[in-house]
């Protein structure tokens, strides 16, 4: 095996192993008894102390090139802290599987988007793709009424895939000149000063086997997969990196069976199969356009 081919395949390791991390995030929601807002708060101070040590062992410095970039660095961090709190409540109102497909309405939202950005007109696949993604939420919602956690939590997650996809639009165009983790660790670290205000438990409250979980999610759940994911950039097609990006919602639903025993009806599987296909399909097709 050539070392391209080798690096390919470390890459591809390392990408899948990313996307699972990222899957499992979902099942603390369920697992640490705090609201979306704290776990979110505490998820930040842990990820943002260690992609500040990552940063620094990769050698590099942990300022920006300007005072503009700071600014975009706030903005960033205000976005993806709402993003989190929006996701980890989606979660705890309905269920790991329902919240991150809805949650993956984000590829077309950033499909339909993009264009105000880039001044392309939206081609009609688009739209399609777009009716197609709004069946599958419908297909998904139990009554259409927000009183209901399930239908409440549907409208957070698709409320959480609106701030993902501003954040990643913004990023690629303002902020897209550093490393994974050291825009993460500014976007981590803006949230916890954005969030700690609202903050609604005492620290020293929380049990320790709380603190413990907590740990893991900074740790291995938001600092590890941020930097597996850059690594593979390196050496993977940003179609590879997208495509597989999408089997997040099956790896979180796979692993919320697992572990917190939750079963999915015929009505959510049909309407987050739909949501998934149309997003690797615009996906796919995006990128052959672009390339």
């Amino acid at each position: 095996m050539n070392q391209t081919a080798s690096s390919k395949q470390s890459g591809l390791l390392e990408l899948h192993l990313a996307v699972l991390l990222f899957g499992g995030t979902a099942l603390f929601s369920k697992i640490i008894p705090l609201s979306a807002l704290n776990i979110t708060l505490l998820r930040c101070i842990v990820a943002a102390l260690v992609l500040a040590c990552i940063v620094k062992f990769s050698k590099k410095n942990l300022s920006l090139n300007s005072t503009r970039d700071y600014f975009i660095a706030l903005g960033l961090g205000i976005i993806v802290s709402l993003h989190w709190v929006t996701y980890f409540a989606s979660m705890q109102l309905s269920s790991v599987a329902i919240g991150m497909i809805a949650f993956f309405t984000y590829p077309v939202m950033t499909v339909l988007i993009e264009p105000i950005f880039t001044g392309n007109r939206i081609q009609r696949s688009d739209l399609v793709s777009g009716l197609a993604v709004l069946l599958g939420v419908i297909l998904l919602i139990p009554e259409a009424n927000l009183g209901n956690d399930v239908t409440m939590g549907i409208a957070l997650g698709i409320l959480s895939a609106a701030f993902f996809t501003a954040r990643n639009l913004l990023h690629k165009r303002y902020f897209s000149a550093y490393s994974g983790p050291h825009a993460m660790f500014y976007q981590t670290g803006v949230a916890v000063f954005f969030l700690a205000p609202w903050h609604t438990i005492e620290f020293s409250q929380i049990e320790q086997d709380t603190w413990w979980l907590i740990l893991l999610l900074g740790v291995m759940f938001t600092a590890a997969p941020h930097a597996l994911f850059t690594t593979a950039l390196r050496h993977l097609s940003a179609k590879t990196v997208s495509l597989v990006s999408c089997l997040q919602p099956f790896y979180g639903a796979v692993l919320a069976l697992l572990f917190l025993g939750e079963q999915l009806d015929i009505k959510t599987t049909i309407g987050g199969l739909l949501v998934v296909a149309t997003a690797i399909f615009e996906t796919q097709r995006h990128r052959k356009t672009s390339s």
